[in-house]
């Protein structure tokens, strides 16, 4: 799709929440798909991501903690983490989990799904105009009261 181009003065005029919004539910959207192509949800993924990147560190109540404030659709964590021991991606050893070789493969192929998203998201973006964009949203975060940091 070509973009029409505009004036500054064009541009500064728009309101960013509909553009932030309608960003929000367009990546949000495609990557949600994606996800459900196996049979995931954003709350799935996550999980096996944390899981996978500090093995043998979560609990249950750890990772609820950790992923809660991104969560925007009420989906019970304790379901998604059941969800992903019926299936034999994940296991609890003395609270802790771990992902299974079922649970990594799994997540390999939800990750390069959400590659695609994020290589069609980007293209004709320069990274330094992308870089410039997530600072400017992170100081609007911050500027209304909210954590403008990096999650840790």
């Amino acid at each position: 799709m070509t973009l029409r181009e505009y004036t500054p003065q064009e541009l500064a005029a728009q309101p960013i929440g509909a553009w932030s919004g309608e960003a929000y539910r367009r990546v949000v959207g495609a990557l949600r798909g994606q996800l459900a192509v196996e049979g995931l949800t954003q709350p799935h993924w996550w999980t096996l991501n944390h899981v996978a990147g500090e093995p043998g560190t979560w609990t249950r109540a750890a990772l609820v903690e950790r992923l809660a404030p991104y969560e925007d659709l009420g989906i019970d964590f304790d379901g998604v983490f059941d969800d992903l021991v019926a299936r034999g991606w994940l296991r609890e050893d003395t609270g802790v989990m771990t992902l299974t070789e079922e649970g990594e493969a799994g997540r390999v192929r939800a990750k390069e799904r959400n590659m695609r998203v994020h290589q069609r998201m980007h293209e004709g973006i320069d990274t330094a105009d992308f870089v410039t964009t997530i600072n400017v949203l992170r100081r609007m975060v911050a500027n209304l009261g909210g954590n403008g940091n990096l999650p840790a």
